[in-house]
């Protein structure tokens, strides 16, 4: 994998970049939609790479682990085989999702005992045996096994937790510099940085994962309930210690106002789920505002769901259509809400990756966030 710094903003810390891995060319800053299962919710792959434009997705290891399981993903190829996404992947760990489930998992040196959510059995993910899934998934981009700690967040669980994510940390370099990956390409291993919002463990963390050099760097354990500022704060210490010339990736961030701002202090790569799982909801990011298609005022308007956006189905249906289909939970109603928030997320870093390299990305930003948080 490679990075290629194009452009400086002059006001702020926003780049713009080029990632290329070995499925393609990923131009940042970019926003990846989260397919936890194997699948971006409601949305057919083809929708994602013609109409969304996405240029990179998620999947998930702890759920494609369980399920569909490791021997159907290798015997098809790959997760790019199995689920026909041609374009570059990049694989969370899984330690989230495991730290989410508080009551039926259990954090010892060698790793996480958990039971499944859908059976209940008992499993152990390890950083050395993590590495090996993600290696059989096959994903571009895989990251380093780690503890995402809550928030609010005790001082010394917090230093505990992060000495322990940079021990597994060297764990998962062993393992996944000692192997090769099962389908032919190249992988790439991010670290990921922790401290919940302490600012000496986040400087201490970022020196750590800093100094291990590899290819790109995660920001992790923030989104997780700590007021925007304090994220920003955290972000931007951060930021200005990991390496400039490698890509910077803000694991689970966030809305479109979070977005601007974070790239505005020097991250590069995001994800969340957050344009789909709202979308399902009835709630709708335009160029204009916030919309609740649910609400009454849009029974009888006529109109695009957003003509400024431009694609199939934000321009093609009418608000009264959607929010028709949403009363009536129709499953196209959740397609077309999809659709048209994770492609406005594509749309919205392509806009700041314009303005970025124009070198008017600041001015930009500010009238783009007020108009973003508006509800219509």
């Amino acid at each position: 994998m490679t990075f290629d710094l194009v452009a400086k903003d002059p006001a702020s810390k926003a780049r713009a970049g080029e990632l290329t891995t070995a499925h393609g060319k990923i131009q940042t800053p970019i926003f990846m939609p989260v397919g936890t299962a194997g699948t971006v919710k409601a949305v057919h792959q083809r929708e994602l790479k013609e109409d969304v434009k996405a240029q990179i997705i998620l999947g998930n290891t702890y759920h494609l682990y369980l399920r569909p399981g490791l021997g159907v993903l290798e015997k098809a190829g790959g997760l790019h085989k199995f689920n026909g996404w041609d374009l570059p992947i990049l694989t969370d760990s899984g330690g989230y999702q495991v730290f989410s489930l508080s009551g039926t998992r259990k954090i010892i040196e060698d790793g996480v005992k958990f039971r499944s959510h859908i059976d209940g059995s008992t499993h152990l993910f390890t950083p050395e045996n993590v590495m090996d899934t993600q290696r059989t998934i096959g994903a571009d981009i895989i990251m380093a096994f780690d503890e995402c700690t809550p928030y609010p967040c005790d001082y010394n669980y917090a230093r505990n937790s992060m000495e322990r994510t940079h021990r597994w940390l060297q764990r998962c370099i062993d393992r996944f510099d000692s192997t090769q990956g099962k389908y032919g390409y190249e992988q790439t291993l991010f670290p990921i940085v922790q401290g919940s919002t302490y600012k000496d463990l986040r400087i201490q963390s970022a020196e750590t994962i800093a100094s291990k050099n590899r290819p790109g760097n995660a920001i992790g354990g923030l989104s997780v309930g700590e007021p925007a500022e304090m994220m920003y704060e955290m972000t931007e210490l951060v930021c200005d210690i990991l390496p400039a010339d490698k890509p910077r990736y803000l694991m689970g961030v966030g809305t479109p106002a979070n977005i601007l701002e974070n790239i505005a202090l020097g991250v590069d790569m995001f994800d969340c789920v957050l344009p789909t799982r709202n979308a399902r909801n009835g709630m709708l990011f335009t160029t204009q505002g916030i919309i609740n298609i649910r609400n009454e005022r849009w029974k009888e308007d006529f109109s695009p769901i957003d003509a400024e956006l431009g694609g199939y189905v934000s321009t093609f249906y009418s608000k009264a259509y959607l929010r028709h289909l949403m009363h009536a939970t129709e499953m196209l109603g959740a397609q077309i809400a999809s659709v048209h928030n994770i492609t406005f997320y594509l749309w919205l870093v392509g806009q700041a990756r314009e303005q970025i390299i124009a070198g008017t990305f600041r001015a930009w930003k500010e009238e783009m966030v007020k108009k973003l948080m508006t509800r219509l």
